[in-house]
């Protein structure tokens, strides 16, 4: 994320390169590069003789050296972007004598999605000297709350601790969708005013009181009441609250309490670089030490895997519903 600010802000200042070469498993970055290109390198005015776009699987590589070898009307540079770029994965490489000595006025963009270049060829390597070769990598899910707060920041917004917390849990880590919400919230929430689990729950229809962090922390305190009325709430809103989801994140939850039982400095800034999570979460974590004893954990990581292959369809006697998934696992849970 270091490197990705470091180009959004060369490219706001006017700092060009004359290639920039995005790949990487996380599309969001990828576009969001691109975009602050289109609004920094031409005017509106510029754009309609000098914004050329392309698609990988409509182009060849002959088709974009061509282009790029042309020169800007009435504009200091023309840009060319190459999208879905991966499409042209086989032959990439013959850009290479054009990346070699590219034309200043050009600005070429490719955004190479869900592939990986090949670091050792000439071509990445002239990329890398004369322009930006940049990998989009998804963020960790530790790393998602604080990624939150600094969209809202950017945007003036101001949040309550926990509200970051329940965004990442409810969204995931789908950047574009996040940033939408946050978009959404930009519009309905005043510069400086605080963004609570109210706002939340009344704009972006997440549950302050039941959803899936919720869940967890009322397993971590053994709170058995809270825990089911959880599962019940659920159970009405199952296209909200899908029970894979549900699965996964107890999965991670236990998953992780088993590493924090292995761990000998349980120091709290250990126990957060060990586990991924944010320091805001070790508290959870040393409740739930003591409530569920190492043996404990592993024998429900083993009912979540059950619970798992049920919501699968696979050891489920006719047509289970997730509430009734998870119910199963709550009693099973509590019970040891």
């Amino acid at each position: 994320m270091k490197e990705f600010e470091s180009i959004r802000k060369d490219i706001q200042n006017k700092k060009f390169k004359p290639i920039y070469f995005f790949w990487g498993d996380e599309p969001y970055f990828i576009d969001k590069l691109t975009q602050e290109l289109q609004k920094n390198v031409l005017t509106e005015d510029e754009k309609a003789f000098n914004e050329h776009i392309f698609y990988g699987n409509d182009v060849t590589v002959e088709d974009i050296v061509m282009q790029a070898k042309q020169f800007p009307m009435m504009s200091e540079h023309q840009l060319i972007i190459v999208k879905e770029a991966q499409h042209l994965a086989k032959n990439i490489a013959e850009i290479d004598k054009y990346v070699s000595n590219p034309l200043a006025s050009t600005i070429l963009v490719f955004n190479y999605k869900y592939k990986k270049p090949d670091g050792r060829s000439a071509y990445t390597k002239n990329i890398k000297k004369n322009g930006v070769l940049a990998e989009s990598k998804k963020i960790y899910e530790n790393q998602l709350p604080n990624w939150i707060e600094a969209q809202a920041k950017e945007r003036g917004l101001k949040m309550q601790p926990k509200v970051k917390f329940l965004l990442a849990s409810f969204i995931g880590t789908d950047l574009s969708r996040v940033q939408n919400e946050i978009e959404k919230l930009s519009v309905v929430v005043n510069k400086g005013e605080e963004i609570t689990p109210e706002i939340i729950e009344k704009n972006i229809g997440i549950s302050k009181d039941y959803n899936n962090f919720e869940l967890t922390s009322a397993i971590a305190q053994r709170d058995e009441l809270k825990a089911f009325t959880i599962a019940k709430y659920f159970g009405k809103n199952p296209k909200d609250n899908p029970i894979i989801v549900t699965n996964f994140a107890l999965f991670n939850f236990f998953s992780n309490l088993l590493i924090y039982h292995t761990l000998t400095d349980k120091s709290k800034g250990n126990i957060a670089a060990n586990l991924r999570i944010n320091p805001f979460f070790v508290d959870e974590y040393v409740l739930a030490a003591k409530n569920y004893p190492i043996k404990k954990v592993t024998r429900i990581i083993s009912f979540l895997r059950e619970s798992d292959l049920k919501s699968k369809g696979v050891g489920a006697s006719g047509n289970v519903t997730g509430e009734e998934i998870l119910v199963e696992f709550l009693y099973k849970t509590f019970k040891i």
